[in-house]
């Protein structure tokens, strides 16, 4: 499919880090969906530093230094070293940067203001264990991001993605029945821009993970089954590619996510009881870290579809 350019109102907000010389996955991963979907980047750089911001630098005092504003032109230069390479290609591309913190505070305030279709932003991998070390910034932009939040692993994706939508249909969790349409068609209208593969996971749990007599497992696997099948009539995907996995959700989304060799999970993030606390289903503690692929969290209240 051949890049277009931006479409009104429709950006992706790429998050760069100013700091580093290592490689940034989510450029390239922003550039790639940008082809797909016709949106416009935005590069976004924010830093801070509590004594240029009181006028002292080396120790010493100095009003109206001017660092500051030296300090987010040369952030600012460096993303138009970035973008410049992407407009190349034929991406309509803008830089930004910021005075801020801390860093997820100053994105949400970012997208508040300037409402993008979806944020990216890298995550990593922890170099001896090998599991992603989710920062304190990707825990809160999951919990308070108001748009879709596309969180980026250092790997390729596959030209022809494996998409994995992870649903509820049941909504054991609190979760609204329009949450479960907004990650299915996120997913169904990528796979179709992209020529990808859609598949939906869904985790039967037992209560706590409690063993249950076969009697039970059986009425609550066939209560499942109805409620997922009822989804299937108006959120079509082949049968092989439905997957009802009995477990824990965070291992059944693990498994189905390796089996798959998925490229993307997309996923529903809901807080319950008024707790200033993240549940996707119960999992968000032990998913995320382990997750072998790239990770899109949508909100109840985000209604977003690729090509729109």
């Amino acid at each position: 499919m051949s890049a277009v350019k931006g479409a009104p109102g429709k950006t992706i907000l790429v998050v760069v880090d100013p700091h580093t010389d290592d490689d940034q996955p989510v450029l390239e991963r922003a550039a790639w969906l940008a082809e797909r979907t016709g949106a416009a980047l935005e590069l976004f750089a924010c830093d801070y530093d509590s004594e240029i911001d009181s006028g002292r630098i080396a120790t010493v005092w100095i009003p109206e230094s001017g660092a500051r504003e030296q300090l987010l032109l040369r952030h600012r230069r460096r993303l138009e070293t970035f973008a410049t390479p992407l407009r190349g290609r034929g991406l309509t591309v803008t830089v930004n940067v910021a005075w801020d913190y801390p860093l997820d505070e100053a994105i949400v305030k970012h997208v508040a203001a300037h409402p993008p279709w979806l944020v990216a932003k890298d995550t990593h991998y922890h170099n001896v264990l090998q599991r992603t070390l989710l920062s304190n910034t990707d825990w809160n932009l999951i919990r308070d991001c108001p748009v879709p939040l596309w969180l980026v692993k250092p790997r390729e994706i596959a030209e022809r993605p494996v998409v994995l939508a992870a649903i509820d249909p049941v909504h054991e969790h609190d979760k609204p029945a329009q949450l479960d349409d907004a990650i299915y068609k996120f997913g169904a209208d990528l796979c179709a821009r992209t020529g990808g593969t859609l598949h939906l996971v869904h985790a039967i749990a037992t209560p706590l993970g409690v063993e249950l007599p076969a009697n039970v497992r059986a009425l609550v696997a066939a209560e499942h089954q109805r409620a997922l099948e009822t989804f299937l009539t108006t959120h079509p995907v082949p049968g092989d590619r439905v997957h009802a996995i009995e477990g824990l959700a965070h291992q059944c989304l693990q498994h189905a996510a390796a089996e798959q060799r998925a490229d993307l999970l997309v996923m529903g993030a809901v807080a319950r009881r008024g707790l200033k606390k993240v549940l996707i289903g119960s999992t968000a503690a032990r998913v995320l870290d382990r997750l072998p692929c790239d990770l899109l969290i949508i909100r109840p209240a985000t209604v977003v579809v690729p090509g729109r």
